[in-house]
């Protein structure tokens, strides 16, 4: 189509191919970042390298998630990577723990796409990983699942059920919860506990309360109950991440 060979006769144009690149850069809660088949770093958001522990793009290309994460963690971002360009399918909106540091209690949305060549083969991946807080807004989310959203963020210590966050979005559980997964990649149980594992973690760094009395006003029903959901999105007990920060705040 004609509209189709003017366009790609403007992108054939560009010089060098990888400054679209640099809009990401005007846009401090996202990183973006670009892979080849390999999993090296082809491209990284410039403002976005203080977890990366290196001083500009330059030093990051050619470099893989192993030469800055945890085994487990890297691990973890390649397998999704081999997923995307084995399937051809992307990954959208997955909510995680963002990458800057083990046991960052704050989240990230992370979306992936597969990229292809002229001829239609994959040849890597590109991705940004959004913030949480960026979701909140209903610049981002329709005005019912934005309402939903900062209802969870602000009552997490209560019971709250699909149900009634379903009543809230005026739609039935089902089409809720389908809904919910779709924009985040995620249940909406999931989705609290990840919140109050998050403030449970702030209030591990920060105050001086109990494991228990932190476990009941984030919502959960006990120290054990806690203690697990932690170790299991954290990697650390919860006793072990408040020595972690502590240790780091006297450093």
């Amino acid at each position: 189509m004609e509209k189709t060979r003017i366009r790609e006769a403007f992108l054939r144009r560009l010089a060098p191919a990888g400054q679209i690149f640099r809009l990401f850069d005007l846009l401090p809660e996202v990183s973006f970042f670009v892979k080849d088949r390999e999993g090296r770093f082809m491209a990284h958001s410039m403002n976005k390298f203080d977890h990366l522990g290196v001083k500009n793009e330059e030093d990051a290309i050619g470099m893989t998630d192993h030469d800055f994460f945890a085994a487990d963690r890297a691990d973890a971002y390649r397998a999704d990577d081999l997923a995307v360009m084995e399937l051809g399918e992307p990954i959208i909106n997955r909510m995680e723990a963002a990458p800057e540091a083990l046991g960052s209690p704050r989240l990230v949305a992370t979306s992936k796409i597969p990229l292809r060549d002229k001829n239609g083969e994959i040849i890597g991946i590109a991705g940004f990983s959004l913030s949480l807080d960026q979701l909140r807004s209903g610049s981002c989310l329709g005005d019912q699942f934005a309402k939903v959203i900062e209802h969870v963020h602000q009552n997490f210590g209560d019971p709250i059920t699909s149900g009634k966050l379903a009543t809230m979005a005026g739609l039935s559980v089902s089409q809720f919860e389908r809904r919910f997964r779709n924009a985040f990649g995620t249940s909406p149980r999931q989705y609290l506990l990840r919140i109050r594992v998050e403030a449970a973690a702030r209030m591990l760094a920060d105050t001086d309360r109990t494991v228990s009395e932190i476990g009941l006003q984030c919502g959960f029903h006990d120290h054990a109950h806690l203690s697990r959901s932690f170790k299991k999105l954290m990697q650390v007990t919860p006793t072990q991440h408040r020595k972690i920060h502590r240790l780091e705040s006297r450093s």
